[in-house]
């Protein structure tokens, strides 16, 4: 059965997507951004005696990245009256950078300006997950128990005092929460910006009571960590709400990406770079307007 994809409708194309600010479409890069991106990005040798075709320029492809992330628009039918490159040159050009560890180094960079402005809270931090449906399947993926058996991927999102994710993982969607508070956890970069220690754990974690298990508690204590996880069994109402909303609210900005709502791609580093590249966005974001 073929899949079909969900097209950029004319009035997206024109518009871009309904959101605009300032008349700049949001898939289009800010110098500031792009100075942080740009030494980041694998140097690529010219050649001289077989040129070949000219090499689309850097920063177009990243913006045509964008807008399929933005928009949710299919790689193949990326409107190239825009300047991007072709479908196929941004798919490459974001799994050729993806390797060279540029969307992670982006989203490190970004949080050590975050820690130098101030920004970061480490007293506590918040963790969640989200289901996805993967319509391609794919490594990453599995029978989802909340979506009547079909296959799936999940978001497993790590975030500081006030939403800043600090780390973002895939799996496959019949794993079990708790077993990926460990790992995500370890995810977590040694964020620099200040003299001293990088900062790598947080204070507190609070969780839901998917994480209600006392073998993860104490996993969490060796890491010197203090866990704070509803327990199963009693009433709503256990007040870490009041802590762990800002966890929610990070994944509903992850989910306005339309490309990170439904998994199409079917290779997961692939997956991995969108979501990668989704939180140092809102990172970006978060730098340029202080709370």
């Amino acid at each position: 059965m073929t899949v079909r994809q969900p097209l950029l409708s004319p009035a997206e194309r024109e518009v871009g997507a309904a959101d605009t600010r300032g008349g700049r479409k949001p898939w289009e890069i800010e110098d500031g951004l792009w100075e942080r991106v740009e030494p980041l990005l694998p140097v690529v040798e010219q050649r001289f005696r077989y040129p070949g075709r000219r090499r689309f320029d850097d920063r177009q492809v990243l913006c045509g990245i964008l807008f399929v992330l933005y928009t949710g628009v299919p790689w193949r039918y990326l409107p190239q009256e825009l300047g991007f490159g072709s479908g196929m040159t941004c798919w490459r050009r974001l799994r050729d950078w993806n390797q060279a560890g540029g969307w992670q180094r982006l989203h490190e960079l970004l949080l050590a300006e975050l820690r130098t402005a101030g920004l970061l809270d480490f007293s506590r931090a918040a963790v969640d997950s989200s289901y996805i449906r993967a319509m391609k399947g794919g490594p990453a993926t599995g029978r989802s128990q909340v979506d009547r058996g079909k296959t799936g991927s999940k978001h497993h999102v790590l975030v500081e005092a006030h939403g800043i994710p600090l780390a973002a993982t895939l799996t496959g969607g019949n794993r079990n929460d708790g077993t990926q508070l460990i790992p995500l956890i370890q995810a977590v970069p040694p964020i620099r910006g200040k003299r001293g220690r990088p900062l790598r754990r947080p204070q507190r974690i609070y969780a839901d009571r998917g994480y209600d298990h006392d073998v993860y508690r104490d996993r969490v204590r060796r890491l010197e960590i203090t866990p704070v996880i509803a327990r199963r069994g009693t009433g709503h109402g256990s007040g870490l709400g009041v802590h762990r909303w800002v966890v929610e609210d990070t994944i509903a900005l992850l989910r306005w990406f339309r490309r990170l709502r439904i998994r199409w791609e079917i290779r997961d580093d692939i997956h991995q770079a969108l979501v990668t590249l989704g939180c140092a966005i809102i990172c970006w974001r978060r730098l340029k307007t202080p709370f």
